[in-house]
């Protein structure tokens, strides 16, 4: 199944968030537009009507009935709009607290998630032993608030190796407590005490709602479309949607639904046309599961913050554990607003973080064998030997191979099943993929639909700001058993539907 996977760079089709006349509709129903929970309950209503029979809150659908157009709204209006951002955001909380965890919980085939099944694809085992470790050795205490001086230097030195050239020391690393909180912990930083007469901040659009929102709670805000074609991501809109007021961007590098990574000569491009006080937040998180690729030295510019966690890569959401990497002046600045934020980090991941830093760079940098320089570069007191220290990295090595072989496949093999069904937008990195479904134009509807008819969960798009369009998230690192199960289930309820209108159309 895998091998019949189209290739990304051979995707000639282009997914494009945006706003229809399905959005523009709601807005132009409620009574106060400003309302978010008017918005989703009004969207919500819509959906509910629209299933008939598997609607499960009759007094939504009819809320909706009974609502009327009251204006008119235009796609810009939308991508301006401070409710917009929290209508998407309080529809997010919804989705997960209301209906796939509440009323329609069961025992569906999940593949909404968003995270790999650690219990399939957990932490490597020698960063299992670096925590019990740390346990035995009672390493949960205070620190600096930026982290563990150790630390944060194997984490220089491994985006050094994956940089176009060294640029890093410890002094521009502060380890953080996960992307979610890392980014608005940030945002607040960066965006509280500025000057009112300041332009809106840009968020690029597919993005993750919490990450957004954080940002439109402290800044007048402009969502800005992003078009994916071939795995990558257009960057143009948002260089052309630049001022020299814009206090701060905020963009995934590899995108939320789709996979699709930023071309890094257009993100130089971006990252030149700013002005300094403009602060890039570069969340990162996603950007693994494919090619290597060397990134530029721009991703260091005095006023880039990049952003990474163990939440994907390494299977660890749940440990809330990630770095940021930023200048030097911004990160000693950083840690006054951290020790009085938060206190610091959890000290008790130190040692798991230093060790998948240092073995992570050995691999980007072709290392085989560790041998007595790299036994030198931890401390005495953790107690290795050349041996031990080659046996860790043997099995460190292996699992993390195996685990990206074993998680690209399913990639590939749910995104061929998927075809069969709907328009799948080639992924180049991550573990996620969009399928658009030609049987809908609103994804929320369609995730209902095919949970009611086929027990198959899927995430919709407009979770992620695609406003419009039949489009949901797949997450293909489950097991095959469950993702080969889910496509037929979907692909044997669409079929006879396809089926039928080709027939009529002919």
């Amino acid at each position: 199944m895998a091998a019949r996977a189209l290739p990304p760079e051979q995707d000639e089709n282009t997914f494009v968030p945006y706003v229809g006349e399905r959005t523009l509709d709601v807005f132009a129903r409620a009574v106060n537009p400003a309302d978010p929970f008017e918005l989703r309950d009004l969207f919500l209503g819509r959906v509910e009507h629209e299933l008939g029979k598997a609607s499960l809150r009759p007094e939504l659908a009819q809320a909706w009935r009974r609502s009327r157009r009251r204006r008119e709204v235009t796609a810009d209006e939308v991508y301006h709009s401070r409710s917009a951002v929290r209508f998407v955001k309080e529809l997010f909380n919804f989705y997960f607290r209301d209906d796939l965890y509440g009323a329609l919980a069961g025992d569906h085939l999940l593949l909404s998630s968003g995270s790999v099944d650690e219990q399939e694809w957990g932490l490597p085992a020698a960063l299992k032993d670096c925590l019990r470790y740390a346990l035995d050795r009672d390493w949960y205490g205070y620190s600096d608030s930026r982290g563990r001086v150790p630390a944060r230097e194997a984490i220089a030195a491994y985006e050094n190796a994956m940089m176009e050239r060294s640029v890093y020391t410890e002094a521009n690393v502060a380890i953080t407590l996960g992307g979610t909180f890392t980014v608005s912990n940030i945002a607040d930083y960066v965006l509280t005490g500025r000057s009112r007469a300041a332009g809106p901040a840009l968020c690029g659009i597919p993005n993750y709602p919490p990450l957004v929102e954080a940002v439109a709670r402290r800044s007048a805000t402009r969502m800005v479309p992003l078009a994916s074609t071939a795995g990558q991501v257009s960057l143009r809109p948002l260089i052309d949607a630049l001022r020299p007021d814009t206090p701060l961007v905020l963009l995934q590098t590899a995108i939320n639904p789709t996979g699709a990574v930023v071309d890094e000569a257009e993100l130089a491009e971006l990252i030149r046309t700013a002005s300094p006080d403009t602060m890039i937040l570069l969340d990162e998180c996603h950007e693994w599961l494919g090619p290597e690729r060397r990134r530029s030295a721009q991703r260091a510019a005095p006023n880039v913050i990049r952003i990474s966690s163990l939440s994907k890569n390494w299977s660890a959401p749940g440990l809330k554990t990630g770095w940021i990497m930023a200048d030097q002046a911004f990160v000693a600045d950083y840690y006054e607003h951290a020790s009085t934020m938060f206190g610091g980090p959890q000290s008790f991941f130190y040692t798991a973080v230093e060790v998948l830093a240092r073995m992570e760079r050995w691999m980007v940098t072709g290392l085989t064998v560790p041998g007595p320089a790299e036994l030198a570069e931890f401390e005495p007191s953790y107690g290795l030997t050349t041996d031990s220290l080659r046996r860790a990295y043997a099995g460190y090595v292996h699992e993390r191979r195996s685990r990206h072989e074993a998680l690209t496949v399913l990639r590939g093999a749910t995104c061929a099943g998927f075809a069969e069904a709907g328009t799948v937008t080639a992924p180049a990195y991550s573990i996620n993929a969009a399928v658009t479904f030609p049987d809908w134009d609103d994804s929320y509807l369609a995730f209902r639909s095919l949970l009611d008819r086929t027990g198959v969960s899927t995430y919709p798009a407009i979770l992620n700001f695609c406003f419009d369009g039949g489009a949901v998230r797949l997450t293909t690192a489950r097991p095959w058993t469950d993702l080969r199960e889910a496509g037929d289930r979907v692909t044997s309820a669409l079929r006879p539907r396809q089926l039928q209108a080709t027939s009529s159309h002919r």
